[in-house]
């Protein structure tokens, strides 16, 4: 199987493989990615997301992984799952204005960290999910879920809290659905989605459908120490954000000095870094001669070391930091038409 090229893409199976995998925390089905990749089919992913809080930096992260999964030569196709959002509490009158950001978004995101976006094909959920047979099949799948595996499948991922909404059972059934209707071999999501993967596995085959290949990648903690997250504000970097209220954020995030668990780290070792290596670049941290000159690190595993031995101060990660994410955001906070569907989906740009 190692030896096995494609022509077509320059890279054969173990290639695709290793690339498709890295830097995920999780993979269920891996023998049978491989057996995918080796049947010369065309192999189809999927990842989904819904229109709810303005995005933030850590969508990086998925779209880096979306940029190696087109670099693997796999189709690739987003979900906007407007619908899911709706039964996560979005209000209805506004799931469409937040629909066109993101998909205006997220293009410009990908641009920005040099990926062609030619082969990417967007689907809005409700074209797909108000249909007739996709419809019948959610009945279908209804009447083999309990309430209590549904609800133990949602319970990551929607705000379910005390009195569960019949919307946020719904949810999983919905995004197992997902798989087979967007024709999907794959399906790509956050470790926090595991337990709806793992429904969706167990589950489509009972309505005739094949299990799919399950990804997910780890989820980056917030600058205050949490997960980041649209609903705690000081937790994240919007991608409308200022320079100066980047440098802000980033100056007050919770880092101390040798301290290896903040939301720093994690960020520059699965965003920054993977970038750079990919660009064959480094990554300079500015100091001023007196406190050492500038540093250049090629590795992840050098600036870590260099961290907790506390001969890379925490502010001078900040600095740098806040620097790349500047440049990283530049793109999506200039662009004009941008600015006018942000106003138009939250209000106002901050």
């Amino acid at each position: 199987m190692k030896g096995k090229k494609n022509s077509k893409e320059g890279m054969n199976v173990h290639e695709k493989y290793e690339l498709i995998t890295r830097n995920l925390q999780e993979v269920i089905g891996g023998d049978e990615l491989k057996e995918l990749l080796s049947s010369g089919k065309e192999v189809s992913v999927y990842w989904g997301t819904m229109p709810t809080g303005s995005p933030h930096i850590s969508y990086l992260y998925p779209l880096s992984k979306v940029a190696d999964f087109l670099r693997a030569g796999l189709n690739v196709k987003i979900l906007i799952a407007d619908l899911h959002a709706a039964l996560d509490g979005v209000q209805w009158d506004i799931l469409d204005k937040r629909q066109i950001y993101y998909e205006g978004l997220i293009p410009i995101m990908l641009q920005s960290v040099g990926v062609d976006t030619d082969k990417l094909v967007f689907v809005k959920g409700s074209k797909m999910q108000l249909t007739p047979e996709y419809f019948k099949d959610l009945l279908r799948l209804s009447t083999l879920t309990t309430v209590h595996d549904a609800t133990k499948a949602a319970s990551e991922v929607v705000k379910l809290g005390d009195n569960p909404k019949l919307g946020g059972i719904i949810y999983p059934l919905m995004q197992a659905l997902d798989e087979e209707y967007l024709n999907a071999d794959i399906q790509f999501g956050g470790v926090d989605q595991r337990k709806i993967f793992v429904y969706a596995r167990e589950n489509l085959p009972k309505i005739g459908y094949k299990a799919r290949v399950e990804l997910m990648n780890y989820l980056l903690p917030g600058l205050i120490g949490q997960k980041m997250s649209s609903s705690v504000p000081g937790s994240k970097i919007d991608m409308m954000d200022s320079e100066d209220e980047v440098n802000k954020k980033l100056k007050n995030a919770v880092c101390g000095e040798g301290d290896l668990n903040n939301g720093l780290l994690p960020f520059a070792k699965y965003v920054l870094f993977v970038l750079k290596q990919d660009k064959k670049e480094k990554l300079t941290i500015e100091r001023a001669e007196k406190f050492g000159g500038n540093l250049e690190y090629d590795s992840y595993n050098k600036l870590e070391k260099d961290f907790a031995a506390k001969k890379l101060h925490p502010l001078d990660l900040k600095n740098a930091i806040a620097k790349e994410i500047n440049v990283l955001i530049a793109p999506v906070r200039e662009n004009k038409k941008l600015k006018e569907l942000y106003k138009e989906a939250y209000g106002s740009v901050s």
